[in-house]
């Protein structure tokens, strides 16, 4: 196994276990289950909120950047 699929596979291991807890325990307990795998899939963002915000801004450079050269 890669170094770059043991990275991957630890990151989604957090990301279900994140899920599994904000399904059980969480703010958003009453949401399904589905819902909280999403957020868990994300979750250094819902960790660290102003990671959120450079990541959007990122997009949003690219995007903008996209739309000018064409």
């Amino acid at each position: 196994m890669s170094k770059k699929a043991k990275i991957i596979c630890i990151y989604l291991a957090i990301g279900v276990l994140f899920a599994l807890y904000g399904w059980l325990f969480g703010d958003n307990s009453y949401k399904s289950f589905a819902y909280n795998l999403g957020t868990g899939i994300v979750w250094p963002i819902m960790l660290f909120p102003g990671l959120g915000k450079i990541l959007g801004a990122g997009i949003l450079a690219l995007f903008v950047g996209l739309v000018l050269m064409s």
